[in-house]
């Protein structure tokens, strides 16, 4: 048996976590020593890793516990590992893409050498899309948008 400022050493978690995962359900109950210190079993090591692994790849904690109970529970018919990867592969991809696009917006930015960011605004040729950002219709160019804006 292991107390508990190992067991964060050895999974590399800090011991207000394991308090954490132990209120959520993520961990369970631990024994007690005579003297009230938690103890835990070799498994609990492997537990912490796998979840920590499983946020490193996006998974929020409602969806690892989700996993963790369906793998505890045949008997439930929750959504396999491959089912949830395959979403969070998903949702990875449209970050990523919406990430390249603000990376190419950036690169545009910084070829332009604008150096007001509201005078930048007021070009034609800006990179930043304020028009978008601004709700600016069809026709619409920005400074007029802006001017619109301002009058109320």
């Amino acid at each position: 048996m292991i107390r508990a400022g190992e067991l964060a050493s050895r999974a590399g978690v800090n011991p207000e976590t394991i308090r954490y995962y132990e209120r959520r359900g993520l961990l369970g109950d631990p024994e007690r020593t005579l003297g009230g210190h938690r103890t835990y079993d070799e498994n609990a090591v492997t537990l912490l890793r796998v979840i920590k692994a499983a946020q490193g790849l996006g998974f929020t904690l409602d969806e690892i516990e989700e996993l963790i109970d369906a793998g505890t529970h045949a008997h439930r018919r929750r959504p396999r590992l491959a089912e949830r990867a395959k979403a969070k592969l998903g949702e990875v991809e449209s970050k990523v893409q919406a990430l390249e696009q603000i990376a190419g917006t950036l690169r545009e930015v910084i070829a332009s050498d604008c150096d007001d960011l509201e005078q930048c605004a007021l070009e034609d040729n800006c990179p930043i899309p304020f028009a978008g950002i601004a709700g600016v219709g069809d026709g619409e160019t920005p400074d007029r948008a802006r001017a619109g804006a301002t009058t109320t």
